[in-house]
């Protein structure tokens, strides 16, 4: 049982009583949010962009086929643009079915395939030629670093201006095809062997050792 046995126990209450009723109204007059605003939460404030570049070459194809040095020429400008993982190849133009299976010759070097359709690109393709399109995607966090607030004091309780920029930039690095970030994988069958083929290149690869292990045990050799 609580006794009031101090007579100043009393007012003090009311000045108590008081103080949470001004915290309540000022909770209540909040200060109203931009839509530029960082939101409270864990949601990142900085997000990696995914934009696309596309990149053609025309090759003449006066009878829908690609004679070969033309296709020294397509070899030339693959290795020029570094082709490799996550670069799309699309044929466009009149002869683009029938000049596909050179050029997909040509890119069966780099481990890729020719994609269905084309996207549109500037230009006319000249009379009896066709255009090989490389589509390439690219991953990045622009503005990182964001230090433009400072971290504290944060009154509204408010993520911090450079969030996000150290995970989502290194995600945007390793990704091996940026498209995934904004389109994902469609579910389907999957390939056992896919699954298992760096586990085998991991235990193919030689040792970086010139011998075999040394013993450094600091045992007594006689026994002590």
């Amino acid at each position: 049982m609580i006794r009031l046995q101090d007579k100043d126990a009393l007012p003090m209450m009311h000045k108590l009583s008081f103080l949470l009723l001004a915290s309540a109204a000022l909770a209540g007059c909040g200060v109203k949010r931009g839509v530029d605003e960082p939101a409270r939460g864990i949601v990142p404030i900085n997000e990696p962009v995914v934009s696309r570049a596309d990149f053609a070459l025309d090759l003449a194809a006066p009878s829908g086929s690609i004679d070969p040095s033309e296709a020294a020429r397509l070899d030339g400008w693959f290795r020029g643009l570094a082709l490799g993982y996550g670069d799309v190849i699309s044929i466009d133009g009149p002869y683009s079915m029938s000049a596909r299976g050179d050029v997909a010759r040509v890119a069966a070097n780099y481990g890729l395939l020719v994609a269905d359709g084309a996207p549109v690109t500037p230009g006319a393709i000249p009379p009896g030629a066709v255009r090989v399109v490389v589509s390439r995607t690219r991953a990045d966090v622009p503005g990182c670093p964001n230090w433009s607030k400072a971290s504290s004091p944060t009154y509204n309780n408010e993520l911090m201006s450079n969030h996000g920029c150290a995970v989502n930039a290194n995600l945007a690095a390793m990704v091996a095809n940026p498209a995934d970030l904004a389109s994902g994988r469609e579910a389907g069958v999957s390939d056992p062997a896919t699954g298992v083929r760096a586990i085998q290149s991991y235990r193919a690869k030689k040792l970086t050792g010139e011998g075999p292990l040394k013993d450094i045990s600091t045992k007594n050799s006689g026994g002590n």
